[in-house]
C-alpha cells in the first residue's frame, strides 16, 4: 500500500531502519507533537480519550472546507511510545485530505517495523488512536453532506 507523500518517508525511515534506530526515531516523534491549540488546552473536554491506550491519550480532528484535517494530541510527556506514535500521525498526516486518511489501515504501524519496538497492548492503543481519527473524521463529514464511500475501514476490528 501506498501512503501520502510524508507518511511514505517516515513509513521508509523506520522500515530501513534497525531496531536500535526505530526506538531512537520513536523517541525523536514524541517530541514532535505540536502544543494543543487554546480552543483544546482551555477546554480539555473538547478532546476525545482513546480508552484503549494504556495512558490517558486524547485527541480531536478537524475537516476543513476543502476536506483537509487537522489533527490535535494529547499524551504525557512520560509515556514517550504513544506520543511518539501521534508525532509520526501529526506529521505524516496533518493536512491531508480526508479521504486520503480514511483509506489507512489502522494497523499500518506493522508496516513500519513498531510490533519489534512496542508490546502488542501499545499496538492496540495505536490501532485505536487510528481507528479513532478516522471516526471523527467520517462523522465530521457526514455532518457535511458528504458521506465517505466506505465507511468498512473506519472502525477497528
Amino acid at each position: 500500500m501506498s501512503y501520502p507523500a510524508k507518511l511514505q518517508r517516515i513509513v521508509d525511515l523506520f522500515a530501513s531502519a534497525p531496531k536500535e534506530i526505530r526506538i531512537q526515531a520513536l523517541l525523536d516523534y514524541s517530541n514532535r507533537v505540536p502544543p494543543l491549540p487554546p480552543r483544546y488546552a482551555n477546554n480539555r473536554d473538547s478532546l476525545e480519550q482513546v480508552h484503549e491506550c494504556q495512558t490517558p491519550f486524547f485527541l480531536a480532528s478537524e475537516v476543513d472546507k476543502d476536506g483537509t484535517v487537522t489533527m490535535f494530541f494529547e499524551s504525557p510527556l512520560e509515556a514517550p511510545t504513544v506520543r511518539g506514535y501521534a508525532g509520526i500521525l501529526a506529521e505524516g498526516l496533518n493536512g491531508e485530505q480526508a479521504t486520503t486518511i480514511l483509506e489507512l489501515p489502522n494497523d499500518f504501524y506493522y508496516g513500519i517495523g513498531l510490533e519489534d519496538i512496542v508490546t502488542p497492548q501499545r499496538l492496540r492503543g495505536m490501532g485505536a488512536i487510528v481507528a479513532r481519527l478516522k471516526r471523527q473524521i467520517s462523522d465530521q463529514l457526514e455532518l457535511a453532506g458528504e458521506i465517505p464511500a466506505s465507511r468498512s475501514n473506519v472502525e477497528s476490528e
